[in-house]
């Protein structure tokens, strides 16, 4: 008997045919998870945006347009020094026994200052005085017998005359005579050659004396009592006497580049390290064509007269010079600062322009809060303003010199921005 093959459970069948829950996610699925967590990074950044602190606006440093002086100065260094200062030394030679001077002794002219030893040299004066009276009495009587030499000789003229004598005889007393007109004339000529011999040793008597040949004051003492000094080669030098120290002058060196802009009466001040408080007032008094190079570099001496009625000036003191070739007295002016400035924010800075007086320059005004670009016509300048020849500008303007950027707090005490 035939069977029916066994049949499958119902319920298998149909697990079969159905899909499993546990398949890997689509496609679609993924995008949908990557679109989310790139929502999710958005708004994370967002909100830490506005948690940020917004960006500091721009603070500008002004200074304002103002009237009054512009002055060109030249500055240089130099020494103070008398106006004339008198090397005094000795003609002659020996020890010096006496010493009337010292350091900042006021001399008159002629006084005496230092003496040499006069014994030598007044040795010599003796003996050049009994030579000159040796020399008047040798004329004294060659004068003598050239008067018998004439009387002989005009005896014997009448002599010959007369016949009794030969003619011999008065030619020899003719010829006597001559020599002895000679002798006299060579008496003569001796006797001034002694007074000669005598004067140059009386002054050299005089030299012994050490005078001073101006009025002034002792600036350096260059001996003591007891020293031996020698002018056989060489003058030496014993004293320096400044002539008038109520007047001094300051030998400034100007450097090549600035010595075409300095002219004689150009007034100058100047300062010392002992009175760095204190400025001194002086003029141009001569400009030296002489060059002086020092390790190539070229200077020029500028010599400048002051007062110093008062003393405080000494010699040799080290003075900064500041001269002042041009100057304009009430003008309108802008800190140079300001036409170095450019802002920060432009999208494109502006080609360099060429500075130079007359030549246009900008610089920027502050108005309301906002930098607004002005075209001035720069005049002279001294470092620190500049003159103002054109432009729509009028005191009291601000100019902006410099920019800040960060907190308020802190825009005090960052340093402002210019202009390369």
């Amino acid at each position: 008997m035939d069977s029916d093959p066994p049949s499958e459970p119902a319920g298998r069948g149909t697990l079969a045919n159905a899909p499993s829950s546990s398949a890997p996610p689509s496609k679609y699925r993924r995008r949908w998870l990557v679109a989310a967590a790139c929502a999710l990074l958005a708004l994370a950044a967002g909100i830490a945006y506005r948690m940020l602190p917004p960006s500091p606006a721009a603070s500008y440093v002004t200074m304002p347009v103002t009237t009054g002086p512009v002055t060109r100065a030249v500055t240089a260094t130099g020494s103070v020094n008398p106006v004339l200062t008198i090397i005094v030394g000795s003609y002659v030679s020996g020890v010096i026994r006496e010493l009337h001077c010292d350091f900042n002794t006021r001399v008159r002219k002629g006084q005496v200052c230092a003496k040499i030893d006069p014994r030598p040299y007044q040795a010599a004066v003796d003996t050049a005085r009994a030579e000159l009276a040796n020399a008047r009495a040798q004329l004294i009587k060659d004068q003598a017998a050239r008067t018998y030499a004439n009387v002989t000789y005009t005896r014997n003229t009448s002599l010959v005359k007369l016949g009794y004598i030969s003619k011999d005889a008065l030619d020899a007393a003719r010829s006597a005579l001559d020599e002895a007109n000679a002798q006299v004339t060579l008496d003569r000529a001796a006797i001034a050659a002694r007074e000669a011999s005598l004067h140059t040793v009386e002054i050299n008597l005089g030299y012994t004396d050490i005078t001073s040949p101006v009025d002034g004051t002792v600036v350096s003492r260059n001996v003591t009592i007891g020293q031996t000094v020698a002018a056989s080669f060489q003058t030496p030098t014993l004293f320096l006497i400044a002539t008038d120290l109520t007047r001094m002058q300051v030998d400034a060196n100007v450097s090549e580049s600035d010595i075409s802009s300095i002219r004689e009466g150009n007034k100058a001040s100047f300062s010392v390290e002992s009175f760095p408080d204190r400025t001194f007032a002086a003029v141009v008094v001569q400009v030296r064509q002489a060059p002086q190079t020092v390790q190539n570099v070229v200077t020029y001496d500028v010599v400048l007269g002051t007062d110093n009625t008062a003393l405080l000036l000494k010699p040799g003191m080290t003075a900064t010079v500041r001269i002042i070739t041009d100057a304009r007295t009430h003008v309108l002016r802008v800190p140079d600062q300001a036409l170095r400035f450019v802002p920060g924010n432009l999208a494109s800075p502006a080609p360099a322009e060429e500075s130079g007086v007359g030549k246009p320059q900008r610089v920027w005004k502050l108005v309301n809060g906002h930098p607004v670009p002005v075209q001035v016509v720069p005049g002279l300048d001294d470092d620190s303003f500049t003159e103002v020849l054109g432009g729509d500008l009028k005191p009291g303007d601000a100019l902006i010199v410099g920019e800040q950027r960060g907190p308020p707090h802190a825009a005090a005490g960052s340093p402002p921005r210019f202009s390369p």
